[in-house]
């Protein structure tokens, strides 16, 4: 039986988007109306212990669980149309023309950023270049394999390309991937069955002279956790997952190889703050420095919405702009 905040029905769905601010309830200081604003799943409060703190992006207020309603009083603000209650997802629920937000969920944006870019910076992208530059911190010179060359994964080649990391090697089946991830950096795309009776380990560590220096999973799978640990570097590879493991399948890890200098972690949001970081990586794109663009393949009205799911699930599509209009 399905449990947590995924398992309550209906649910409004979406947590990648941008607004503009309607209205704002009593005591909140931090906006007003008209703003333009970027909900974010990962709460930022900038009061607790762990928002103050540069060792990760938690909130240890907000931060414990994920709720199917408000945080801050466990209930929902969505009716249906008989009344029946609705339920909020991952603090955002952008399928909708209007949602409700706290204000620990929410990120202002400059006006001088193009709105139609904006809802790229919600969660994926942000993701992968946050897992770049501040959980791996990446630096010039550094040889990087990336595991899946979903949008993620690509975000977080546009990462190592900016830091100057002098190989970018992509892992995926789909052989679509190899033009599209030089577009972010990618040096050298590699499909796991291709590589005959060799380890994907194997072929990578041939590539980077004994392993890369930066690893990342993007996926989702033990099996590929583990190879891209394998595919690490001795005595100071580190490799950083970022796929949620859909099987709950536990990671084996030979400790040996751990004791040898390896390491391993985990980051959610890329290790990014969002109240800081996001404008910040807005900033980047407005002085060029950032492709965003690139992300974008499709764009179709709320009214395609299934659309937008089945180029996603066939692989021809990174971000689909959905209009509410």
């Amino acid at each position: 039986m399905s449990t947590g905040p995924f398992a309550f029905f209906p649910m409004i769905f979406g947590h990648e988007a941008v607004g503009v601010v309607e209205s704002v309830e009593e005591h909140v200081e931090e906006f007003q109306e008209g703003d333009m604003v970027v909900p974010v799943f990962r709460p930022n409060c900038r009061e607790c212990r762990d928002c103050k703190s540069q060792k990760g992006n938690g909130c240890s207020i907000f931060g414990g669980e994920l709720v199917p309603a408000m945080p801050r009083d466990k209930t929902s603000r969505f009716k249906g149309m008989n009344g029946e209650t609705l339920y909020h997802f991952l603090s955002v629920s952008s399928f909708s023309e209007y949602t409700v937000v706290d204000v620990v969920n929410v990120v202002k944006i400059s006006p001088e950023f193009p709105v139609d870019k904006a809802c790229l910076l919600s969660c994926g992208i942000s993701t992968g270049i946050g897992a770049a530059w501040k959980v791996a911190d990446i630096e010039e010179g550094s040889t990087v394999a990336i595991f899946g060359l979903g949008t993620v994964g690509l975000a977080v080649a546009e990462g190592a390309r900016l830091r100057g990391a002098s190989k970018i090697i992509g892992v995926d089946l789909n052989q679509e991937k190899i033009e599209i991830g030089k577009q972010f950096g990618v040096t050298k795309f590699i499909n796991p069955t291709t590589c005959g009776e060799k380890k994907i380990s194997e072929v990578i560590k041939e590539k980077t002279d004994g392993g890369a220096d930066y690893c990342f999973e993007c996926i989702g799978l033990a099996s590929l956790m583990e190879d891209a640990f394998n595919s690490s570097r001795v005595n100071w590879g580190k490799t950083v997952i970022l796929g949620l493991e859909m099987h709950r399948t536990p990671l084996p890890v030979n400790t040996s190889l751990l004791l040898r200098g390896r390491s391993v972690t985990g980051c959610l949001f890329g290790g990014l703050k969002p109240k800081s970081d996001i404008p910040f990586l807005a900033q980047k794109y407005l002085h060029k420095e950032l492709n965003l663009d690139g992300f974008i393949t499709h764009e179709v009205g709320f009214g395609d919405i299934n659309k937008a799911f089945d180029l996603l699930l066939e692989g021809k599509s990174l971000r689909c702009i959905i209009r509410m209009d």
